[in-house]
Order: C-alpha cells, then sequence, then structure tokens
C-alpha cells in the first residue's frame, strides 16, 4: 500500500542540521554504506544500505538525543534529563547524557528485553521499570518530569531531535552523490523528517519514500486528515517503529519533504530481516529491515541508485529467533504439517523415510495419540520441516499425497 504526498516543498532547517552534523562530530560514527548485489538486481538499479545498525548503541538515536541534550542550559543540564523507551530511544539518550555529564533516568516498560536494558544500565542511565505498554512508560516519565525538574527528552517531536537524526542524510548525499531514491522506516517521523529536510533541501530531485509496518500505519490516515491522527491499537513485530500518533512537530514536515508513505507486511518485514541475516551479514532489527522489505515488496517502484537506510539492529536473541523462523515459514523455507496416520509399529519411520527422499530436513515431530477427535486406531502427527524453498515445499506435499497421506494443515 501508498499514499503519495501531493502538497509543495520548501526549504526548512537546513542550517540547523549542518550544525547539528559539527556538534556529532567525534561523537557519533559516520556508518558504513553497504552495496547490495541481490537487491541491485531485484531492484535492477544499484541499491546501497545505510548501516545505521552499526551506529553507537546500535541504532540512529544517538544522533538527536545528543543534540537535544547538547543544547541545554547550564540549568536544565544540572536537574537531569529523563526518557520512555523500549530500547532504542533509551540507549541513545543513555550515552548522550554520560558523554555530557549529564544525570539521565529512563523508564522502561516491565517486559523490555533484558539485553537493552542492561545496554541502558551499562551507557550509565538509571532504570525504573514501569508500565506493560509504552504509553503508561511515558506518562510515569512525563510525571518524573514534572516532579522533579528532570528535562524529558522526547523520542522524536522535537526540533533538535530532528536536525540530529537529520545529519543521516547529509551523510547519505555525501557518500552516494548519484543517488535518486532514499527509503527510510517511519515511526514518529523524526529520522524521516529529518533526512528529508536535508535531502530535498540540498537535492530536491531525491526521492524520499518512507516505510511503515501495516499494523502500526499513523500517517496514511493522519496525510489524509491533514493532521496527526492517533491509530486505536498498532500491532507489530517491528517496535521500532510501533508508534500511534504522529508527532506534532514531525508531521508538517514528513507531509512537506517525505514524497510517498508505502507499508509493508509482517510477512515481508520477517523476510527482509532473514535477507539481510543471510545475504548481508548485518543483524538488523524489524523497523531497520523495513526499507528492505519495501524494496522486496515491489522492486519495480523505486528509482535508482537507491540508498535504503537500517535505522537499528538491537534485536531481543528470543525475538530474532521467533522471527528467523516467520521468516523462513514467509519464504517457503520452513514448513508445518500436521497429518493423520494408523496407529501401528513402522508408521512414523515409513512417514518420515517419504520425507527422507524428498530431502526435507526433519527439525520436529508432535506424537499425539490421546485427542477425543482422533479415532480408536489413528495418531495424529505434527511435523516442522526445513525446506528449499516454495518449489520444494509444493514437492513434500505432493510427495506425501502419493504415499496415501492425507495432509490436513
Amino acid at each position: 500500500m501508498t499514499f503519495r504526498r501531493t502538497g509543495p516543498l520548501h526549504p526548512l532547517i537546513l542550517d540547523d542540521v549542518r550544525g547539528a552534523q559539527k556538534m556529532l562530530s567525534g561523537v557519533s560514527r559516520l556508518t558504513p554504506m553497504e552495496g547490495s548485489r541481490y537487491l541491485s538486481r531485484l531492484v535492477g538499479a544499484p541499491v546501497h544500505l545505510k548501516c545505521e545498525n552499526l551506529q553507537r548503541t546500535g541504532s540512529f538515536k544517538l544522533r538527536g538525543a545528543y543534540v537535544r541534550i547538547a543544547g541545554l542550559r547550564p540549568e536544565e543540564r544540572a536537574a537531569g534529563v529523563v526518557a520512555a523507551s523500549a530500547g532504542n530511544h533509551a540507549q541513545g539518550v543513555a550515552l548522550a547524557s554520560s558523554l555530557l555529564g549529564v544525570r539521565s533516568t529512563v523508564f522502561m516498560p516491565v517486559g523490555a528485553p533484558l539485553p537493552k536494558v542492561a545496554a541502558t544500565r551499562d551507557y550509565g542511565a538509571e532504570v525504573r521499570l514501569h508500565g506493560h505498554v509504552v504509553d503508561e512508560t511515558l506518562a510515569a516519565a512525563e510525571e518524573y518530569a514534572h516532579n522533579t525538574g528532570a528535562v524529558f527528552i522526547h523520542p522524536f517531536d522535537h526540533p533538535d531531535i530532528i536536525a540530529g537524526q537529520g545529519t543521516v542524510g547529509l551523510e547519505i548525499l555525501e557518500q552516494c552523490p548519484e543517488v535518486r531514491t532514499i527509503v527510510v522506516g517511519v515511526g514518529g517521523g523524526g529520522l524521516a523528517a529529518g533526512i528529508g529536510v536535508a535531502v530535498k533541501s540540498l537535492r530536491p530531485d531525491v526521492r524520499v519514500v518512507g516505510v511503515q509496518a501495516a499494523g502500526a500505519a499513523a500517517y496514511p490516515p493522519s496525510m489524509k486528515a491533514g493532521r496527526p491522527v492517533a491509530l486505536e491499537s498498532p500491532q507489530t513485530m517491528a517496535d521500532g517503529i510501533k508508534v500511534g500518533r504522529p508527532g506534532d512537530v514531525t508531521f508538517p514536515l514528513v507531509e512537506e519533504f517525505v514524497d510517498e508513505i508505502r507499508t509493508v507486511s509482517e510477512d515481508a518485514l520477517s523476510s527482509a530481516l532473514l535477507l539481510c541475516l543471510e545475504r548481508a551479514k548485518l543483524v538488523v532489527e524489524p523497523a531497520g529491515a523495513s526499507t528492505v522489505a519495501a524494496l522486496l515488496a515491489q522492486p519495480e517502484a523505486f528509482r535508482g541508485p537507491v540508498v535504503a537506510v537500517l535505522s537499528g539492529g538491537n534485536v531481543d536473541p528470543l525475538l530474532m529467533q521467533r522471527i528467523l523462523r516467520h521468516g523462513m515459514a514467509a519464504a517457503g523455507r520452513y514448513l508445518s504439517l500436521r497429518l493423520r496416520l494408523t496407529d501401528r509399529p513402522g508408521a512414523l519411520a515409513n512417514l518420515l523415510g517419504v520425507l527422507s527422499v524428498v530431502d526435507a530436513n526433519v527439525l520436529d515431530v508432535g506424537h499425539v495419540r490421546t485427542d477425543p477427535r482422533l479415532g480408536l486406531t489413528e495418531v495424529e502427527v505434527e511435523l516442522h520441516l526445513e525446506t528449499k524453498g516454495p518449489e520444494h515445499c509444493a514437492e513434500v506435499a505432493a510427495a506425501l499425497r502419493e504415499a496415501g497421506y492425507t495432509v490436513m494443515a
């Protein structure tokens, strides 16, 4: 799905982005630009990956957090800063505060992945676990700011944050001056707004395409309404772009400087993450892989050379395991089957023999005898198989049917 912007363009806060770039010199990394032969063949033009997953703290968030905190007055710094985040923003605020000698408190949801909580503490923040959803965590952080005088550092809706994130756009133009399309993930819109401002002010011919997860796409209805519109219940595995409402500051900038918003499915996100790992040897979180998902979904829609921003690589290992399995299934490389056999000696061995002939790798076997739905002489078998793609999946199913088995699911 896509939504195209039709409003006029005009330059805005480019000097702020350039000032942020000077401020970040020696602080943030100039992240590499990696070419992708696979995606280039798919798109029919050069595709480069801007690897913000290799940025300090594992995402672009350090850029905006540092610029925002560095811009505080001495009395504001003395009061400390507070933030609410499930991961990337938390770590960016924690490290930026430590580098600037500012005390930081970060509120995180009770269920936040342990590696992200530990990393935030290691970067120097005091971590407080509160609430089970981000809205509760955000409310606790704002209450803390009200009670203590600490400065609340918003994850995206502040000009300094946007200027910091916009330095990614300046780097892209320096590293790939021939770029014609930039693809960037969109949550609240800080990164997309910053890149849009920087790039469109210098190169209005470059197309900027934003990508949202279909289950958390607040920008299309907001653009249609002409104002930020809140989603009732955003749902996606890509927590880095799981934002229910565009920011009041970011929305008009995205509306002006981002040419198009596309949405991608959960299957596409899983497949993209798997591709980044296998083909590019890059660990990328689902939000970071959203740009690759858009290229995979409709490669002919992008004019090259293309730069896809991999916005972050902070993914919980347990979530990564589940996503990879989902991605393998979406790519036709992981097949689950349920069928019934006659309960007699050797029946399971015969079934596995059929699978061996078609070269399907058995990952797991479930054998159920006690179910009221089963006949007296029946047993149900659930198989989890590793396959070689959609054609191989069809071959496996055909071989089972030819052998006389009825595949139930």
